[in-house]
């Protein structure tokens, strides 16, 4: 029976000898228990005997909380069937990636004042299809000048035009191969009443050749950081389990003097430049009572013990206590939600005078010291005082080949859920999304689908059959999960964090149930029952198409 699947941000290619690509993983040197973090899924039992396609599962799946985890999804990795899923036409180590991260609120700046956004905003390039475009244009003939990266960053419906907006420097990371650059100086001036916008990125090579443009998610405009005890109308500014943040310190209130938590190497350091997306997870339940928040909701409350990774490399903080501050005083009675931009202490739980704290760029743990006027409260360092904010990653894939094709990768498609319709005979799978256009095809692994383009947020396909990904029907007896791309006419392959899963039935229908007892009647040993039972189900699969469906 096919299924949906969750998305994941990895994509795990399988070649003809059963290798997987996972190059994109990068262990830190402190993992975080990943039983504790993210418990793995429970996969189907991989032996269950295969049957015809039954009733699928339907309904809309939404996709993860910002979509951006490189973590391995367990059962993903382990279920997925060896051989069976080469990507469409060109192999991923050729894919180009663009990553934008940001911050899920911005503060208004007001007259003269220039509040620059913080953490500013992001660009990280990635893969090897951008050397193989940039060797491309060499073998052309074109200069250097041609083929260097060059972006430019504003607010979306704009009118700043391209010489207004802030002209992106990409910085080349010699240990990874990725590209960096980021946008200091945004802001949004009380002349704009929107309430929300969004970041626009324009990518070029050189200063002819467009690339794309690529929008990041939605950002909210807040005047200044609440400090009142948020209820729940505003409930977006709360800081939520499971969801990113990232923390930044100011000494003295000084914006020069900015450091951000960041992942170096495996290690922590505070960095004045490149900041790091963590997973804030809430570990351990202290209190029932959260006044109007249940904790059930997934709040972030002070008092509770949480535990910051990194989303990128997986490298862990221990769990530590988020302690509110009020004028270099850490709170030890409060346990209100956890809202953006609250100034904050992490109190480690095995020693509680112990706090994390910045020295220069280097983290430490400072010993706090108790208030001589107030038991409830301890005296903090300006390092000690750290900010946080939620922030958001949006991440675009796709693949030019070896042709480089010149048009831009833009309008970039994205799958926000799937629904599957129809059974038995045939299935059809309903995509939901946005930017979607005549000139796309969906893709099952290397397998190109029928596709019916609805709208611009819908596109309607026919399921492949189960039995093109393997050469022997008894390797279909355990669950195939192929991963799902969009592809242009052109050849350009939009690869997306969404899987599709063929899952076998634990129980055939009562048609090949019949068959088999009359099979054991004839003196029919098991394994030639199987192979039988196979055939019809065989024959169940390959007896509907496309065409059938539109008549009916």
């Amino acid at each position: 029976m096919p299924d949906e699947t969750t998305p994941t941000m990895d994509e795990l290619d399988t070649v003809e000898d059963g290798s997987k690509d996972t190059s994109m993983y990068q262990p830190g040197l402190s993992q975080a228990d990943p039983a504790l973090l993210h418990p793995p899924p429970l996969c189907p039992d991989p032996v269950s005997s295969l049957t015809h396609l039954g009733t699928p599962l339907s309904g809309h799946d939404a996709p993860g909380a910002g979509g951006w985890d490189r973590r391995k999804n367990l059962c993903f990795q382990g279920c997925q069937l060896l051989g069976a899923t080469r990507e469409p036409g060109r192999d991923a180590h050729a894919d180009q990636s663009i990553i934008i991260l940001h911050a899920r609120v911005a503060q208004k700046s007001y007259g003269n004042e220039k509040r620059f956004f913080c953490p500013p905003p992001c660009v990280n390039i990635s893969g090897h299809g951008w050397r193989v475009m940039q060797d491309h244009l060499k073998a052309s003939g074109y200069g250097d000048s041609m083929h260097r990266l060059c972006g430019y960053m504003c607010l979306d419906s704009s009118s700043q035009s391209q010489a207004d907006a802030y002209k992106l420097i990409f910085d080349e990371q010699p240990d990874s191969g990725k590209m960096f650059a980021c946008a200091k100086s945004l802001f949004i001036s009380d002349q704009d009443k929107r309430k929300h916008f969004r970041l626009l990125l324009q990518l070029f090579l050189g200063s002819r050749q467009e690339v794309g443009s690529f929008q990041s998610r939605m950002i909210k405009v807040i005047s200044k950081p609440s400090q009142k005890r948020q209820s729940m109308k505003n409930a977006d500014l709360c800081i939520s389990s499971c969801s990113r943040v990232a923390l930044f310190n100011r000494l003295r209130s000084q914006t020069v003097s900015t450091r951000y938590l960041s992942v170096d190497r495996g290690a922590f350091v505070a960095s004045a430049r490149q900041w790091t997306a963590f997973t804030i997870t809430m570990v351990e339940e202290q209190r029932a009572d959260r006044g109007d928040f249940v904790l059930s909701e997934g709040f972030i409350c002070y008092g509770c013990v949480v535990q910051l990774v990194c989303t990128e490399s997986e490298v862990a903080l221990p769990p530590m206590v988020i302690r509110k501050v009020n004028k270099q005083h850490a709170i030890l009675d409060v346990d209100e939600p956890v809202s953006q931009l609250h100034k904050c202490a992490f109190q480690f739980r095995d020693d509680p005078h112990a706090y994390l704290c910045l020295s220069s760029d280097t983290i430490i743990q400072y010993q706090a010291s108790p208030s001589i006027r107030d038991p409830s409260r301890v005296v903090l360092n300006d390092g000690a005082c750290w900010t946080i904010i939620g922030v958001e990653a949006v991440e675009f894939t796709f693949n030019q080949g070896v042709t480089c094709i010149q048009t831009p990768v833009s309008p970039f498609p994205a799958i926000t859920g799937l629904e599957v319709n129809g059974g038995g005979h045939v299935a059809m799978l309903e995509i939901h999304g946005e930017n979607f256009s005549p000139h796309l095809k969906v893709w099952f692994g290397h397998s190109e689908a029928e596709t019916m383009f609805k709208s611009p947020k819908s596109l309607l396909c026919v399921v492949p059959d189960v039995s093109i990904f393997s050469d022997s029907w008894r390797c279909l007896r355990r669950i195939i999960t192929v991963p799902l791309s969009l592809v242009r006419l052109d050849g350009l392959i939009y690869r997306t964090p969404f899987s599709f899963t063929y899952s076998p039935e634990l129980q055939p229908p009562p048609s090949t149930r019949a068959a088999a007892g009359g099979m054991r009647e004839a003196g029919m040993d098991r394994e030639q029952e199987d192979d039988v039972l196979l055939e019809t189900i065989h024959q169940e699969f390959t007896r509907a198409n496309f065409h059938l469906f539109m008549q009916s």
